[in-house]
């Protein structure tokens, strides 16, 4: 092993697994050499599905690999000009192409089938001579990987990490301008400008506040960035309304933060409902109000016009 990869370790993963991947296609490629099996290594996937003498299209082979629709279609090109395969129309559909195995590709297949057959039980013995099973071992990372993939695995404990940078805190009268501006930026963005947009955003501490109710404010490495409010209804109702977080920092959950906070405060509060009305166009906002337990419910009518969509969450006893 190279002492890169006795340094790096683990993290290495996908460029140690390029590195056996390439002496495998040397070693593969002496291989085919010694049985005269006249095939470039990488064209083996397509040879094999083609081996039987059935024709297929592109798209099929491309599928039942694992390899891209242009990846197959380059090796097609070049084993069709090695007069290993030929192209010909799908009977009863002019417009898809397939690929066939030639008479000169169907000359290799003795050899190849030695071959092949002579490789499976080499591939047995090193597996057996293993401590770890490799195969199973990839079938297994292959499996993870759909389910989550490594950019997205990364990506989770990049975003814990960052949130240390992320900071909640109560509204204060030095707010007022970020609070009026956040929201504003992201109304006009979406929206227009309503009446009752004004009246709150620019007097939060006379229709908010002083009213009973509560914002929080983010701030992401000392900057504001996002707003949340409570707005008081009654003693029981308590509304999740002027949301808004920066463009420059979207991604990094501070949405939710804003939300899980409001939500928390109105529990706190003892309000034993907490509502909220938005647009269904506004899909990661839906996703998000969804998250934190909001269910859609058909409310009074909303004073504002953007409104198509309200939402409940109600606290169990």
């Amino acid at each position: 092993m190279l002492q890169i990869y006795e340094n790096t370790g683990k993290m290495a993963l996908g460029s140690r697994l390029k590195q056996l991947s390439e002496a495998l296609a040397k070693q593969a490629a002496r291989v085919y050499q010694l049985y005269e099996v006249d095939l470039d290594p990488k064209w083996f996937p397509v040879f094999y599905m083609l081996k039987s003498g059935s024709c297929l299209p592109i798209t099929v082979i491309a599928e039942a690999i694992g390899h891209s629709h242009a990846s197959v279609s380059k090796i097609a090109k070049e084993m069709t000009a090695a007069g290993i395969l030929k192209s010909e129309k799908l009977a009863g559909d002019a417009r898809v192409n397939q690929v066939c195995i030639t008479d000169k590709g169907r000359s290799l297949l003795s050899g190849f089938e030695r071959q092949t057959g002579d490789m499976e039980a080499v591939v047995d013995e090193l597996l057996g001579q293993c401590q770890h099973n490799i195969w199973e071992a990839i079938s297994e990372l292959d499996y993870l990987l759909e389910e989550k993939d490594v950019f997205a695995r990364v990506r989770s404990k990049f975003l814990d990490r960052d949130k240390e940078n992320i900071e909640l805190i109560e509204y204060r009268a030095e707010h007022a301008t970020s609070f009026r501006d956040l929201n504003y930026e992201w109304i006009n963005k979406h929206f227009e400008i309503e009446q009752s947009d004004s009246a709150m955003l620019d007097d939060p501490e006379k229709q908010i506040l002083a009213k009973g109710g509560y914002i929080v404010i983010a701030k992401y490495k000392g900057s504001v960035v996002g707003t949340c409010a409570l707005i008081r209804h009654d003693a029981n109702r308590i509304e999740l309304a002027k949301m808004a977080v920066d463009d420059s920092v979207k991604g990094k959950g501070i949405g939710y933060l804003l939300g899980q906070r409001c939500v928390d405060k109105a529990k706190e509060l003892d309000f034993r409902q907490v509502f909220l009305e938005s647009n269904t166009k506004l899909k990661p906002a839906i996703n998000l109000y969804k998250k934190l337990g909001f269910k859609r419910i058909v409310g009074e009518p909303s004073p504002y016009k953007r409104c198509n969509i309200q939402m409940l969450l109600t606290f169990l006893d």
